[in-house]
């Protein structure tokens, strides 16, 4: 990978340069009816420099800008001498201009007045800018949890697109600074390919009606598989019961979070052990914690591979504390010995700072042995 591709991966940049659906032939729908008012005044103008040539023998390029200044009334005045008929053929150039240009403000009012062509002008532009995306989240339906998912997602600075059908879309992204938004049912295919899923790294559906959860979910597999990723997406969704939680988890959702639950559980952890989830509140959860805790795949090309976790040091080299591990089959060990064997698949959980975090990474998906093993 060349520095350049590196700062453009950084930069979140693409070299795509127009989204899957463009809307250019809504847009040329909405401007048909400029094809005439435009074909009248190529002939107007036509018309008038052949008149001018003929009448009073002007030269071409004189032709042409005395008819442009009459037809268009700008008054001027006469650049060469007009004979009496050349003045007739002035006079009534005039008045014809004069009607295209009332027939072409008719026309443009009409169109205006419709809204369409403004609002297709609106959407172009955000689908282009979409289409610049990469690893960002696509949420489906506005709702409260939409509102607080997306001042997490400002503050920590991942990419998303909301969808939702709504007519007033537009005035909820202004309010609630969405800065990617389609008015869209979410589950259709066209939703899907406005919001650029093919590139994207997960999908988030927050309906409070379970049926349509369903059906986004049953839409974003059918999707990925027309696509052929070879990594699938990441689908979040909510549920209210338990029932609805083991549905949708059966029907292709990789977490199902239930807020009601959620609630439940974080109430009984103030309440039993309160001093430690103020800590963990202030260690985890806060944007600008001093700390923080993630799990790492272990790539298939890692160096790190069928070795132990002794053998890694990372403790040593990145000032990182492996709490926990979980294998292929999703069996997790917690507080895990120095002898574990790290297995294809392989994710360590780790807490440490953000920075430290950053450079586990960066050792775990090196395809050598990494030099720092020779110091420590």
């Amino acid at each position: 990978m060349t520095l350049i591709q590196k700062i453009k991966r950084l930069l979140n940049w693409s070299t795509r340069s127009s989204p899957h659906i463009d809307l250019n032939t809504e847009l040329y729908q909405q401007l048909k009816p400029f094809r005439l008012p435009l074909i009248l005044v190529v002939l107007m103008i036509m018309v008038g420099t052949l008149g001018y040539v003929i009448i009073d023998d002007f030269t071409l390029l004189d032709a042409v800008y005395q008819a442009g200044i009459t037809f268009t009334t700008v008054g001027f005045g006469e650049i060469s001498p007009i004979s009496p008929a050349g003045r007739i053929f002035t006079i009534t150039l005039i008045i014809l201009g004069f009607g295209l240009f009332s027939f072409s403000i008719g026309i443009l009012v009409e169109v205006l007045n419709k809204g369409q062509l403004v609002n297709i002008i609106k959407e172009r532009q955000m689908l282009y800018r979409i289409a610049r995306l990469k690893n960002h989240f696509v949420i489906c339906h506005h709702n409260d949890i939409t509102i607080e998912l997306s001042k997490q997602f400002r503050e920590n600075h991942i990419p998303f697109v909301v969808i939702d059908p709504r007519e007033d879309i537009a005035k909820i992204a202004m309010q609630y600074k969405y800065p990617y938004f389609i008015k869209e049912d979410p589950h259709t295919e066209i939703a899907l390919e406005k919001s650029y899923l093919s590139s994207a790294k997960g999908l988030i559906t927050l309906s409070e009606n379970t049926a349509d959860n369903i059906a986004q979910i049953a839409s974003t597999r059918l999707y990925e598989k027309e696509v052929g990723l070879k990594r699938p997406y990441y689908i979040i969704t909510s549920a209210t019961s338990d029932n609805d939680m083991t549905k949708l988890k059966k029907l292709g959702a990789d977490r199902v979070i239930s807020a009601t639950k959620l609630m439940a559980e974080r109430l009984r952890a103030m309440s039993l052990r309160p001093d430690m989830e103020n800590m963990l509140e202030k260690l985890l959860y806060r944007k600008d914690a001093p700390i923080d805790m993630e799990e790492i795949r272990i790539p298939d090309h890692s160096w790190m591979r069928f070795k132990k976790l002794k053998e890694a040091r990372l403790r040593d080299i990145t000032n990182v504390s492996i709490v926990g591990i979980r294998d292929a089959n999703d069996i997790f060990i917690p507080m895990p010995k120095g002898d574990v064997l790290v297995g294809t698949g392989s994710k360590l959980l780790v807490i440490g700072t953000g920075e430290s975090i950053r450079a586990t990474k960066r050792i775990i998906r090196k395809k050598q042995k990494p030099e720092e093993l020779r110091y420590v």
